[in-house]
This record gives C-alpha cells, sequence and structure tokens, in this order.
C-alpha cells in the first residue's frame, strides 16, 4: 500500500485542481511555505463559561462547586469559567492592578455534587459550618417583623404555616359578583321547536 500511494502521489501533484485551476504540487509548495512555526505552547481547547460567584464564594459548573478567593470577589459577581477536561480555571473578568485575572485552579470534579474547595479561598469570610452567611454584621430584626414562628424554631414556623392554612374564608357564589356589576350572569335560551 505504501509503495502504491508513494507511486501515486506524484501523478496527483502534477494534476490541476478543478476548483482553483491551478497545479496541485506548485499550490502545496506555496502554501507550506505561507506556514507559520508552531507556537511554544500548545493551543488551549477549553469550554468558556460565565458564572455568578455564591456568599460562599462558591462556582457551580457543570453540576459541582469550585471555589474562589473571598477576598478578590463579591457575591454575584460574574466570573469566567474556563474548563478543559482536567482542569477547572477562574478568571476575574476585569483584571486587578497588576493585569491578572486569573482566581484559582482546580482539578475538574469527576461526577456531580461535589464541591472542589481550598480552605484559604474562605480566609476573610464570617465562620460558620456551610459559610453561607453574609459579610458584615446583620443586626436582628424587631420582633414584630419577624416572621410567625421564626423565634420559636423552624418546627415551630412549619407548624404555624400549617395552621395559617386552616384559615377559613368566606364563600359566596359567584352571581354576587354578577349583582354587583349590574351585569347578567352567562345563560344559554334554547328555543324549544312546538310540533306543528
Amino acid at each position: 500500500m505504501d509503495a502504491a500511494f508513494t507511486a501515486w502521489v506524484p501523478k496527483r501533484r502534477a494534476h490541476t485542481h478543478r476548483t482553483h485551476q491551478q497545479v496541485i504540487g506548485e499550490r502545496a509548495a506555496r502554501d507550506h511555505a505561507a506556514l507559520k512555526p508552531l507556537p511554544p505552547t500548545p493551543y488551549l481547547v477549553a469550554e468558556r463559561h460565565l458564572r455568578p460567584v455564591g456568599k460562599d464564594c462558591l462556582v457551580a459548573f457543570g453540576g459541582n462547586l469550585y471555589s474562589v478567593p473571598a477576598t478578590k470577589v463579591r457575591p454575584r459577581q460574574l466570573v469566567e469559567i474556563r474548563a478543559t477536561k482536567s482542569q477547572v480555571m477562574l478568571h476575574s473578568t476585569i483584571a486587578d492592578s497588576s493585569g491578572e485575572t486569573l482566581l484559582a485552579i482546580h482539578p475538574r470534579a469527576l461526577g456531580r455534587g461535589v464541591r472542589v474547595v481550598e480552605e484559604h479561598h474562605w480566609d476573610g469570610l464570617p465562620t460558620g459550618k456551610g459559610r453561607r452567611t453574609t459579610t458584615g454584621d446583620a443586626l436582628p430584626r424587631p420582633r414584630h417583623e419577624r416572621p410567625l414562628g421564626e423565634e420559636a424554631g423552624p418546627l415551630q414556623a412549619l407548624l404555624n404555616r400549617a395552621a395559617a392554612i386552616r384559615v377559613e374564608v368566606g364563600r359566596r357564589p359567584l352571581s354576587v359578583y354578577d349583582e354587583l356589576t349590574g351585569t347578567r350572569p352567562f345563560t344559554t335560551n334554547r328555543a324549544t321547536k312546538e310540533p306543528s
């Protein structure tokens, strides 16, 4: 097969191409001369997406969560995700004072529901189990502004909500609204034919 291909190539290169009407060998030599050398770093093939940062400095991508430094982002800020098969790179959409946009690099998680977190990214956030807290001091709401049952805990709030569903509501026929608006209800009058 190799010998047959080697014998065929010179014949093919001597033909005139039917589309651009040039001799294939001459066009190939010109095209090869125009090629530039390969770049020193390989071309990176990556998916690119914009995602918002959560209050816990985690960014959702592909059913998983990836951390970014709390000191470099704010909640709901959009960050750019550049994902390859093996890693996820998180970039700010605005460069910092040194011109850098890279926030974090993580290995790409396998599956779904995985948290990929570097603990030092949470430096600067209030402490807490799930870190689902906002920064700044939150003042407690006055008692009259709290939802029913908030002070008694989540179970009592749920029970109070169930009690609110059982509140008796007045019921009346729709004809009451017809009387109020002065309109007649929709009726059908069927004319009956009398046998002749």
